[in-house]
């Protein structure tokens, strides 16, 4: 990595708070909302995503200190990160198609591969699936800009792993990429924002299955 400095490295976190800090507020809203089952895969694919990152600078901080290259550390952003981002959407998935009867039916497994393929397809699955399910819970919720900020935020995830698979990993690349990835997590926590400000703890937004039951009484 050409010319990553500790600021840098440090930089890198920000994102990576921002999501977390966003994913808390969701859980804090959303807990009695959704099934124990799908609230404990918000949580866990919450702190895997956190730890993902977490490891991410850890590395650079390490690697830009002059301290040791340790090589574990950056390898295990994406089979952290990608079960992390499905295991949110799952959670959401499921509870915005719940209809009478929640069955949960899941097997998760992260086998040991050699390269990184299945991962980062697990990671744009999940990263675009959360995306989604929380511009339709603000849609339901009549937020349209929450809405736009989900949508906003994907863009901006999407891009900022284009570019840094597109691109040469150099310092100059690595502070557009990881603003542009700052940029989108802001968003997704400005928007989580909005639909706490507008009550998703108090709304029936997942109380699906009571219509549903009436309408076809």
């Amino acid at each position: 990595m050409d010319g990553i400095t500790v600021p840098m490295a440090l930089f890198d976190l920000l994102p990576v708070l921002l999501f977390f800090a966003a994913a808390v507020l969701l859980q804090r809203d959303l807990y009695g909302k959704l099934v124990k089952g799908a609230y404990a895969l918000l949580t866990t694919g919450s702190v895997l995503v956190l730890l993902a990152g977490v490891y991410k600078a850890l590395y650079k901080v390490l690697f830009a200190a002059g301290v040791c290259e340790y090589p574990l550390l950056s390898r295990l952003l994406f089979p952290l990160q990608a079960p992390g981002f499905l295991f949110v959407f799952l959670s959401l998935l499921g509870s915005l198609l719940r209809r009478k009867k929640q069955t949960v039916l899941l097997s998760a497994a992260v086998p040991v591969y050699e390269g990184m393929l299945p991962f980062i397809i697990l990671e744009v699955v999940g990263c675009a699936g959360f995306q989604v399910c929380l511009a339709v819970l603000a849609l339901r919720m009549k937020k349209r800009a929450a809405a736009a900020l989900f949508l906003f935020s994907l863009l901006a995830m999407l891009t900022m792993g284009w570019l840094s698979a597109k691109f040469e990993n150099t310092a100059g690349m690595n502070w557009f990429a990881q603003g542009v990835n700052t940029l989108g997590n802001g968003a997704l926590l400005l928007g989580v924002w909005l639909l706490h400000r507008a009550g998703l703890a108090d709304s029936d937004v997942f109380a699906k299955e009571a219509a549903y039951a009436g309408a076809h009484a």
